[in-house]
């Protein structure tokens, strides 16, 4: 039996059904995280440096649009629900990002999600 409540056509699940939260697989010992910038948006990847706000990720994916998550804490937790929706484009070697302001690590389950949304281009 599920706990949830549904308030305003929102569903509410309690923490310990929200499902895996196991962290997600490494690279080389490194990290896999969901970085926001102050402008340039979002990225998953793995986090190869941290000086201050400047980080570089390795094998990172630009997290244009996303569905079927309410934030970007339940879409590095649970993943997307909605893949088909999504809009990531390639992923790249690496990155530099400047004015990092958040720094979210993703669970395996939100990893294997990431991985499954086909590559948007135009």
């Amino acid at each position: 039996m599920s706990k949830s409540i549904t308030i305003d056509g929102v569903e509410y699940v309690a923490k310990s059904e929200a499902g895996n939260n196991q962290p997600a697989k490494t690279l080389k010992g490194l990290k896999y995280v969901m970085c926001r910038t102050y402008s340039a948006g979002v990225f998953a990847g793995y986090l190869q440096s941290q000086n201050g706000q400047e980080v570089e990720l390795l094998k990172a994916r630009r997290i244009w649009y996303w569905a079927g998550a309410a934030s970007l804490s339940q879409l590095a937790t649970e993943g997307t629900s909605a893949p088909q929706n999504c809009k990531f484009p390639c992923e790249v070697e690496s990155v530099i990002l400047t004015q990092v302001i958040e720094i979210i690590p993703i669970t395996s389950r939100a990893q294997d999600s990431i991985a499954s949304v086909l590559i948007w281009k135009e």
